[in-house]
């Protein structure tokens, strides 16, 4: 007894000195003036202790001023919260603050539970080998879905659940680099160039070269590289992958677009931020293709790259190319699928019931403020959704005439009820080559059709503001609505609207090369795509906008129509005389663009049993409303342009390359020059093929390039 007891205390004593080991540590500050955020990113950053508290309950942003910038942790945070209900425990490696009249032992080791479950946020900058924050950068978990992406500042911030996880980074053009978490919290990243292969070919305008000879910025993904798994576009494939190339996914909804940033915030067409995608050498958009039917991605990203576009080239250009037959393949068929769903990987902590009702005992709130529910609003319109992708793929063919033939299917719900997408796409793609090779023809097609139901961008910001107490329907059965001024309920805002969209896109392209002599190369492009899209929404007689405006149900019905036509004509000569290389390039091109759409609005239905489907059927229009609208538009454009370029390589050493593009735009008819001129020029010196540094073995190349355009 006398020795269990003995132990008992001197296992007390070490918990105790481990305690005070932790209050006696010392930290140093760069400023006495900062937030209690602040303070207790310095207490993570320079001791091994992880502080654990609610948001609910701390307030970060809260400004303090301290007495002295190097102290005992223990110290500081009796004075950053000596005037607030805040006290603070240390047990372990935790530091945990909680309120004072909740401070016991088992709320303490719930908190610690939590922590431990929700892991330590490690962040940190990403650079390159310049010092150059480097944008998009991917942060993975290794062996899990956790991941992020590095700022416009290259820092980034992630959720690490245990201290044995590796972190990996990742970047088109660097060393992939792989770091053990451990006890860090906060892990900078320089990353170093990989070297690709120099006699690889990139895709530039209107023709390729190889990367040896490139002197401008030019990106090319290859299909390793890819984001591998579920993607609902081309911008997903290769997000994280090209520096300065930003994409975003802006909306929950199934049928949504990536948003996209290259360079620049203006177009020809107006306010666009997007980039000119050619996919195949003809304009088109990340949806054009499947993803699946990707062979390689080349991003032009300079001004000197990007000037032979001219207008279409301000915002960068991203090149795709599709897969084709290989020559002397036998009949060949591929089939590729998955189905998997999507979660909310990290809700918005938000208040509870409970909370407010906490808040109104402790008369921070009124009573009026309890509706007497509990709700949690994004549990109430959202779901686990099904997506299912399947892909088929036949190729075939020898050496004269090939052919491959594409069909992809895509049922994807999303997380919000009543949102979905479904589309069908098919291609094909015809080779042919004559007179040993001189002629070559090439034919495609494409046809894409979507069926789609989307949500009110405005929903996120309806759950986020409803209040918790308020119940999703009222002792009728009807949907509760609190009056609370342009905040409404929202899962009566996704039940009683219906919206659904229809499109359908085809295009026929056709190429036609002529070799008439060794290193001539003729080529002529054609291509004419269609688009139509029709849809409309409903909201029922019991939606809030039509009971708040007394409008008994609201129609908008419309179509969009697209025609586009494009000729590019080009001749481009090849040639090496001794120590010198050089292609010349001519071209033409011309491309016009049809644009119609038409849409109504009405109001004041005497049943929702028809839906957007009979919009006549609303009196909004007999009884001289205001709720009613009619509208249609046609817009017509044409390009055209002349352009040239040249590249130059003296013995793989000196690079130089120019481009000039003139062209006329009809939408800037009757102004004082509707025509445009876009030179650029760009020099490289591979300094590895330089005596004084080929045979250094450390150094694989070296390349000083410089351009404007």
């Amino acid at each position: 007894m006398k020795i269990s007891l003995l132990f008992l205390f001197v296992f007390a004593f070490q918990l105790s000195a481990v305690n005070s080991n932790a209050q006696d540590a010392a930290i140093k500050l760069k400023s006495n003036t900062l937030t209690i955020g602040e303070l207790i990113r310095e207490i993570e950053k320079q001791t091994d202790y992880l502080v654990v508290y609610s948001n609910r309950e701390v307030d970060t942003e809260k400004e303090i001023l301290l007495k002295e910038k190097t102290n005992k942790v223990s110290e500081y945070l009796k004075e950053a919260f000596a005037n607030s209900d805040i006290g603070h425990d240390f047990e372990n490696n935790y530091i945990v603050l909680l309120k004072k009249i909740n401070r016991n032992a088992s709320a303490i080791a719930e908190m610690i539970q939590t922590a431990q479950q929700e892991g330590k946020t490690v962040t940190g900058t990403v650079r390159d080998e310049n010092g150059e924050p480097v944008i998009g950068a991917a942060i993975m978990l290794k062996g899990t879905e956790i991941g992020v992406v590095s700022d416009v500042n290259g820092r980034y911030s992630i959720n690490v659940p245990d201290r044995d996880a590796v972190m990996v980074f990742s970047y088109i053009g660097y060393l992939t680099e792989e770091i053990p978490v451990g006890d860090q919290r906060e892990i900078n990243v320089t990353f170093s160039e990989d070297l690709i292969g120099l006699d690889e070919v990139v895709v530039i305008g209107y023709g390729s070269i190889r990367t040896a000879d490139v002197t401008s910025a030019v990106v090319s993904v290859k299909p390793e590289s890819y984001t591998q798994g579920s993607v609902r576009d081309l911008g997903q494939l290769i997000q994280g992958k090209v520096a300065g190339l930003i994409i975003n996914t802006t909306s929950g909804n199934p049928s949504g677009n990536s948003s996209i940033r290259l360079r620049g915030n203006t177009t020809l067409h107006g306010t666009s931020t997007n980039p000119l995608i050619l996919i195949d050498g003809v304009p088109g958009d990340f949806n054009t293709v499947s993803p699946d039917d990707i062979e390689s991605i080349d991003v032009l990203k300079d001004g000197s790259a990007a000037a032979i576009y001219g207008t279409r080239g301000t915002n960068g250009v991203i090149i795709i190319t599709t897969k084709r037959a290989n020559a002397n393949i036998r009949n060949h068929v591929e089939y590729s699928h998955y189905i998997g769903t999507q979660a909310i990987r990290k809700k918005t902590d938000l208040l509870d019931a409970d909370d407010y009702r906490r808040l109104i005992s402790e008369g921070v709130i009124g009573t009026s403020h309890d509706y007497g529910g509990n709700t949690n609003w994004l549990d109430e319109i959202s779901r686990t959704p099904f997506i299912q992708h399947h892909n088929l793929t036949i190729r075939g063919g020898n050496q004269e005439t090939n052919y491959l033939l594409s069909l992809m299917y895509n049922n994807s719900e999303g997380i919000f009820k009543k949102s979905y997408r479904e589309r069908l796409s098919a291609r094909a793609d015809v080779n042919h080559s004559m007179f040993d090779g001189v002629v070559q023809l090439n034919v495609g097609i494409l046809s894409r059709n979507d069926n789609s139901s989307s949500f009110s961008n405005n929903i996120f910001r309806l759950v986020n503001q409803y209040h918790p107490t308020i119940p999703v329907k009222d002792e009728d059965g009807k949907w509760y609505e609190a009056g609370i001024f342009e905040v409404e309920n929202p899962v009566a805002r996704i039940m009683e609207q219906d919206n659904s969209s229809s499109s359908l896109f085809n295009r026929i392209n056709g190429t036609i090369t002529i070799n008439p002599m060794k290193g001539l190369s003729l080529r002529g492009l054609m291509s004419f795509s269609k688009y139509h899209q029709h849809g409309g929404w409903y909201e029922t007689q019991n939606h809030i906008s039509t009971v708040r405006d007394g409008r008994k149900g609201a129609a908008s019905v419309g179509a969009t129509q697209n025609v586009e036509r494009l000729v590019n004509l080009t001749a481009e000569y090849r040639n090496n005389i001794n120590d010198h290389s050089f292609t010349l390039l001519a071209g033409y091109s011309y491309e016009d663009y049809d644009g119609r759409n038409h849409s109504m609005y009405n109001t004041d239905f005497p049943t929702d049993i028809f839906g957007q489907y009979n919009i006549g059927l609303g009196q909004a229009i007999a009884k001289e409303s205001t709720f009613w609208d009619m509208n249609s538009y046609r817009g017509l454009t044409n390009l055209i342009g002349f352009f040239g370029r040249v590249n130059y390589n003296y013995k793989d050493r000196y690079l130089f390359m120019a481009s000039l593009r003139h062209e006329g735009a009809s939408q800037l008819w009757g102004t004082e020059d509707p025509w445009g001129t876009f030179p650029s020029i760009s020099v490289g010196w591979r300094m590895k093929e330089e005596s004084f540094l080929k045979d250094v073995s450390s150094i694989n190349e070296m390349k000083l390039r410089a351009g404007y355009g």
